[in-house]
């Protein structure tokens, strides 16, 4: 993906308001998988933002400086995150968000490495996908804080090691280390081969004709085995309370899920890189349902129930028609 460059025409130093419209997105996308939560993310951009426009010397390379200030703004808030996760009512899931928003290169391309200019490969799109699956942001939750954002850095945005070294306060050599334990701990957690996006789109769409059928038998053939379901409500929405593991027993809920109706409107929209269930209430969304999928089958089915989770995701999403609503 080409660099932005921001050339501030007046004479203020610091970041000007147009150079950090032109990185917003991507500085979004960075500090999104670094905290699991858009909300937490938008803050914390903000944050980098009135940090760097209050700089006595306008950076040379604004985006790699907006990058690091928000490297350097999520690893305070991950610090404080665990406590509060561990207080959480019920499984934590991330906060689904509308693949559009993520999909974003500029990271990469205003910080260290990458040629100008040059497409973005089918390869390193599929990857850029695979960074925002919920699978591998769960994963990401059990990696350290300095782990999670070398990995980040590295292997979604495709740092140099030294710039890393500058954004997190060690040394290459460190940071090399801290890249290769997060691999080794993501690589043990996550199929080792990937389905492809028509496999994905397929599966999805035949697990909820099964589910609405209410076809056991063909549900309990998608689920790999070992899948689990997670729900998440935050206590705040009706909803199963602990993780779903077992072909029998993920069936034996979504089945009765179908048998007491899980909404009047439904539709079907692109969410953390693949296709989500979202089911309306009038304007709000009240619930998500996503599938994360291997050759193996169905590895994990997310459901998120959680309202505080569901606003912004309504919010970016085109209205339903009013006849849709009712």
């Amino acid at each position: 993906m080409a660099s932005v460059r921001c050339l501030d025409m007046s004479a203020a130093a610091g970041v000007s308001a147009e150079c950090f419209t032109a990185h917003r997105r991507s500085l979004f996308g960075l500090a999104y998988r670094m905290l699991g939560s858009a909300a937490e993310a938008e803050d914390v951009v903000q944050e980098a933002y009135l940090r760097a426009r209050s700089v006595e010397e306008t950076p040379g390379s604004p985006g790699a400086y907006l990058a690091t200030i928000v490297t350097r703004l999520c690893l305070d808030v991950l610090k404080s995150a665990r406590a509060r996760r561990e207080a959480y009512v019920g499984p934590w899931l991330p906060e689904p968000v509308a693949t559009g928003d993520l999909l974003d290169g500029e990271v990469a391309a205003a910080g260290y490495q990458g040629e100008q200019g040059a497409a973005e490969s089918p390869a390193a799109r599929m990857d850029r996908v695979e960074s925002i699956s919920m699978a591998f942001l769960v994963v990401l939750e059990s990696l350290s804080p300095l782990e999670r954002a070398a990995l980040i850095l590295r292997d979604v945005f495709d740092w140099e090691f030294g710039a890393m070294a500058a954004a997190l306060g060690r040394s290459p050599a460190a940071c090399r280390q801290l890249v290769h334990r997060a691999r080794e701990h993501v690589a043990a957690r996550q199929p080792r081969f990937r389905a492809t996006e028509a496999e994905r789109r397929r599966l999805f769409g035949a697990f909820l004709d099964a589910a609405a059928r209410g076809d056991a038998g063909a549900l309990a053939a998608m689920l790999a085995e070992g899948a689990c379901a997670t729900p998440d409500s935050g206590g705040k929405a009706s909803s199963a309370r602990r993780v779903l593991s077992g072909r029998d027993r993920i069936t034996r809920y979504f089945i009765g899920l179908v048998r007491k109706g899980i909404g009047a409107v439904t539709r079907i929209a692109s969410v953390n890189g693949g296709p989500a269930l979202l089911v309306h209430e009038g304007t709000r969304v009240v619930t998500a349902l996503g599938l994360d999928v291997s050759p193996a089958g169905i590895d994990a089915i997310w459901i998120m129930r959680n309202p505080d989770k569901l606003a912004r995701l309504g919010a970016a999403l085109p209205l339903l028609p009013p006849d849709a609503r009712a």
